[in-house]
Formats: structure tokens, C-alpha cells, sequence
């Protein structure tokens, strides 16, 4: 005889209880700052393809300021009395006039007789300063006499060349001098430091009398061997340069543009001495 339905459920044994355990909701874990390297990266890259595209249809003399400013970078900075750096406060660019003086002053310097052997001893460049001219000199001397700051006679001209052009501009103009990394071998008391200064110098008073307005040089500045133009080869005779740089014409004191005058002349450095003995150097 079978035993009651509800007898069999009562002896069968409990069962053990089910326990349901549910994770708390809520993001994800934590990602970590990946995503924002290659974010920087990613915008990094367009703005870099977009100076390329701007480059690319950008006029020639851009480019070549450009490409000046990228061999002169610190030339727009406001810095006063360094080699090839700013002179004093910063001035509106005017790339595409500095490139029409260059090509004037080529065909006036084209006129001297002596032209063909000085086509490698004369840079113009267009740089973040201005107009940059440099007399790059030989092992012999071409254009001041070795170890003196007087001018050769072909120095005199090709300087007085460039003081009649410049003159005509309201630009000002800053005269420098630079020795290669050989010592001054004459008195003690006389260093390259007083020959490049008294080059820049000489050379400055022989374009004032040639040319230049008395108040259009605004610098003279002496660098001994501190800006060499060949690092690679501190004593090669290119280090020894006169350079002259026509600035870039300041905005008018009402902001509109290019004014049609210079800025006012900053503090001048000049020589301690106006004459240098004349001793064997460089």
C-alpha cells in the first residue's frame, strides 16, 4: 500500500538553498591616458600637413623667407646686439621688397669690373632680420688688409657700392665684423674682439661717406669669433666677414602697415678705438 503523497515530501530532505550573486553595474575599467598621446600625435600630424600644403601654394619669396627664417630662427626674437639674431624690438616682415633689393643690388654690384672672381666671396640673403650682405673674405685678404681694420681698395669700392643703393632706402642698417678662431697675433692689448669691431666700424664710416644717411646705421657690432658662418672649420678664411644688414621697416606709429620711416635708433656700440695697429692677424 503506497504511503500518502504528502508523507513521501515530508521525509525527503531539504534542499539546499539557491544564492544568486549579481556584480554591481557601473563602467568599464579604467582606460588609462593612451588614447591622449595618440590623440596629440594625430593632431600634431595635421597641423603639420597643413604648413606643408600652406608652403607648397605659397608664393616663392614666402618660401624663401621661410625657408631664411629656419636659418636664422632667432632673428624676429626680441633680442638686442647679437650676431645674427633680433636688433632690438620686432618688425614687420616685408619679404617680397628684400627680395627685390637683393636682385637691384646684384645688378649694380654686376657692374664692377672685378665681379666674376667675387661672385663666391659676396652672400645676400633674405633672413628673419632683413637683408643680410656679406664681404666673405680669402686666405689672403680681399677685402681688408691682413691683421688691419683699413679696407683694401677693392673693399673700399664694393662697400661704397653698397652705400650709394642702400642710402636710398629708408631702412636702417647694421654694420657687423667677425674674425675666424685663430688668436690676434699682434699686441697683447689687441684681440680679435677690437679687430672685428674696428672692421665693422671702418667699414661703417666708409659708407656713411659714400651713401648712407648719418642716422641709417643704428649698430655696429663685433663678434671676434663667436658667430662663425663654417663651425666645421673654425680658422677657414669665410669666418672672417664684414656683413651688413638692412632691417625690415617697422609699422607707423598709427599700426597701419609699413611705415614709410625708419624706427628710431637704438643704443649704438662702437669701437673703443677708430684706428687698429697694424700687426700680422687676420
Amino acid at each position: 500500500m503506497e504511503e500518502p503523497e504528502t508523507e513521501k515530501q515530508a521525509a525527503a530532505p531539504p534542499l539546499p538553498p539557491i544564492i544568486i550573486i549579481r556584480k554591481g553595474g557601473g563602467h568599464g575599467g579604467h582606460h588609462g591616458g593612451a588614447w591622449k598621446v595618440a590623440y596629440a600625435d594625430f593632431v600634431t600630424a595635421m597641423m603639420a600637413l597643413f604648413i606643408v600644403l600652406w608652403l607648397l601654394s605659397s608664393s616663392k619669396p614666402v618660401q624663401e623667407a621661410v625657408a631664411g627664417y629656419f636659418k636664422d630662427p632667432s632673428g624676429v626674437g626680441k633680442q638686442a646686439g647679437s650676431g645674427q639674431q633680433g636688433a632690438g624690438e620686432g618688425i614687420t616682415v616685408a619679404r617680397d621688397d628684400m627680395q627685390a633689393l637683393s636682385e637691384k643690388l646684384q645688378q649694380a654690384l654686376a657692374q664692377m669690373p672685378e665681379m666674376e672672381k667675387l661672385k663666391d666671396q659676396i652672400a645676400i640673403t633674405v633672413t628673419g632680420e632683413g637683408l643680410r650682405i656679406e664681404l666673405l673674405e680669402t686666405e689672403k685678404g680681399l677685402f681688408f688688409e691682413s691683421g688691419s681694420a683699413q679696407p683694401s681698395q677693392l673693399g673700399q669700392d664694393l662697400l661704397a657700392i653698397l652705400a650709394g643703393e642702400l642710402g636710398k632706402l629708408p631702412n636702417n642698417v647694421l654694420v657687423e665684423g667677425h674674425t675666424d678662431a685663430r688668436p690676434y697675433s699682434g699686441a697683447t692689448s689687441y684681440s680679435n674682439w677690437e679687430l672685428s669691431t674696428d672692421r665693422a666700424n671702418s667699414a661703417r664710416r666708409l659708407m656713411q661717406g659714400r651713401g648712407l644717411r648719418p642716422a641709417q646705421v643704428v649698430q655696429v657690432r663685433g663678434f671676434a669669433d663667436q658667430m662663425l658662418r663654417n663651425a666645421d672649420d673654425p680658422t677657414h678664411a669665410s669666418n672672417r666677414r664684414i656683413s651688413v644688414i638692412v632691417q625690415y621697416l617697422k609699422p607707423a606709429p598709427g599700426g597701419a602697415g609699413e611705415g614709410a620711416k625708419a624706427a628710431p635708433a637704438p643704443e649704438k656700440t662702437v669701437s673703443p678705438a677708430d684706428k687698429s695697429p697694424k700687426k700680422e692677424g687676420h
